[in-house]
């Protein structure tokens, strides 16, 4: 049975996994074992933070095959981004050039460097081992955190972003960042993600250009791959957008891959959602659904069928999804359909 929990400090090994696999252009987890670690120590305090409002915490959840006892993936939130260190974003936009006099108007394309989603809350870090993509796994990986959103509202803000990986080749080479490397920085893609990753940010303030760029001016190549997204990305980016989510036209800095964004209450898994007390019993033709309990620190979610009593307010599920969930008769659950119709 694959559980989703709070990662803890005995999971690094498995992270340090995950992390390689994951590959160059996936930011959030580069190789590097100070930084793993606080990682970890950081979601181990914020799961254990008592929270009125949003703030600095970080909260990463893996997902263990309780066959093996391994995680074999991971998925993130962050509460609140770029309190602590700038969170910058280019915004794609379009400027009117026009002269009444020689009867001549140009629309063209602009990227302005920004700030704009600061203290927005951030899922993140979602990556599942290539071993472990089956049946729903993906899906419980990624949606399960719009139940933690919806449960726990008053940890996060009220908009929502995903920052998906851009294009890049398989040896990490960004035709976006290639432009950028040849007129800015004299650095390659792999070690400004490096940096990004290990937290030293410092030089894309010092280096990145601060006036917008003509979108026409960039080499055919960048142009073609702005607010594209990963071969690997097109499963999850769908998957948001079904959700709800969509680009305003925010792209990620260094390969140009899309930002999505949705309003909490707008999410489709979160706003479906219902809180019922459990009661454990026979589920045989149950839909699959997505069920979480109602805590932080203790938390667990688990993809099991489940039926509701409509007459007696309760969901019914099965003694093992009970236990893997550490809950017992008359205790709080979340939960929404797995797959949703429609």
């Amino acid at each position: 049975m694959m559980v989703i929990r709070p990662i803890r400090s005995s999971d690094y090994d498995s992270l340090h996994d995950i992390a390689v696999e994951s590959g160059i252009g996936f930011t959030s987890l580069p190789v590097n074992e100070e930084l793993l670690r606080n990682k970890i120590a950081s979601s181990e305090a914020s799961f254990a933070a008592e929270v009125s409002e949003p703030g600095e915490q970080s909260y990463l959840f893996v997902m263990e095959d309780t066959d093996s006892g391994k995680a074999v993936g991971t998925s993130g939130i962050h509460a609140a981004v770029g309190l602590d260190d700038a969170f910058y974003h280019y915004h794609l936009s379009k400027v009117a050039h026009v002269s009444r006099e020689l009867n001549v108007s140009n629309l063209v394309e602009i990227l302005t460097f920004c700030n704009d989603y600061t203290g927005v809350t951030e899922i993140c870090t979602l990556f599942l081992r290539e071993k472990a993509r089956k049946g729903s796994n993906g899906r419980l990986l990624s949606k399960f955190r719009f139940l933690f959103l919806q449960e726990h509202q008053h940890r996060f803000a009220k908009t929502v972003i995903a920052e998906m990986r851009g294009v890049s080749d398989d040896k990490g080479n960004s035709p976006f960042w290639q432009w950028l490397e040849e007129h800015f920085f004299s650095m390659d893609f792999p070690t400004a993600d490096y940096l990004t990753g290990i937290g030293q940010k410092v030089f894309i303030a010092e280096l990145m250009p601060k006036y917008p760029i003509y979108v026409s001016l960039l080499s055919k190549q960048a142009q073609a791959v702005i607010g594209k997204v990963h071969e690997k990305t097109r499963p999850a980016l769908q998957l948001l957008q079904s959700e709800g989510f969509c680009c305003r036209g925010y792209v990620d800095i260094f390969d140009a891959g899309p930002t999505v964004e949705a309003d909490l209450q707008h999410i489709r898994t979160a706003r479906i959602s219902r809180r019922l007390p459990i009661r454990v019993g026979d589920t045989q033709d149950a839909a699959t659904n997505m069920v979480i309990n109602t805590r932080v620190e203790d938390f667990r979610g688990v993809a099991t069928p489940l039926l509701v009593d409509e007459s007696k307010q309760e969901a019914i599920i099965s003694a093992q999804a009970a236990s893997a969930l550490n809950l017992a008769d008359g205790d709080m659950v979340r939960f929404a359909p797995l797959k949703i119709k429609g």
